[in-house]
């Protein structure tokens, strides 16, 4: 079943706002890259803005499905497994094209916390701290939401030195780190 044009433009506006940016991404870019008429787009889209929330929807929906999915399919629930969003991370930062986080760029990019693709950074990174804590309190930690947010540091610190500094162990250091944070979790 081939993809539906609605699909196929989330598609290329994701990657075109991955590689280049949302700003300096215009939409006769988008349409050249995606073989489009404009019409096509605004039957699906209204505005850029309404692209741009629907690409952070879709790319929230698949990073943590894709997220969990992987530290699930690889780790046991406790330490293991929030040690294991380390080597996720890593496997990510490892693919062809990596580019850092769409959800910290869109922060960057739309700085005013009113702005709604910020709020929409805003919401998948909680999205993930709620994941992140939700294992922290499988793991028993004392304090999950302190371990949670410890934690999160780590791995936002991570994925912005993996792209910025261009350091992929990024995610074994942060994993390095997180262990010490968990340490004595273990036999709980």
């Amino acid at each position: 079943m081939s993809k539906s044009k609605r699909d196929h433009l989330l598609d290329v506006a994701l990657n075109l706002f991955l590689r280049e940016g949302f700003h300096a991404t215009g939409i006769d870019r988008i349409l050249k890259e995606a073989g489009v008429a404009k019409m096509t787009l605004y039957n699906h889209f209204k505005s850029k803005e309404e692209l741009v929330l629907a690409v952070l929807a879709h790319r929230d929906e698949t990073f943590r499905k894709w997220l969990i999915e992987t530290t699930e399919a690889t780790t046991a629930p406790g330490v293991e497994r929030l040690l294991g969003l380390f080597d996720s991370l890593g496997d990510w930062f490892a693919q062809d094209g990596f580019c850092g986080c769409m959800f910290i760029n869109a922060a960057a990019e739309y700085l005013h916390q009113d702005d709604l693709p910020h709020k929409s950074a805003r919401s998948h990174k909680l999205l993930i701290r709620d994941y992140v804590f939700e294992q922290c309190r499988a793991a028993k930690a004392e304090n999950p939401d302190e371990l949670a947010d410890q934690l999160m540091l780590l791995m936002e610190g991570a994925i912005v030195m993996a792209h910025v500094c261009n350091q992929p162990d990024a995610a074994q250091t942060g994993k390095r780190a997180a262990t010490l944070l968990c340490a004595g979790l273990e036999g709980k």
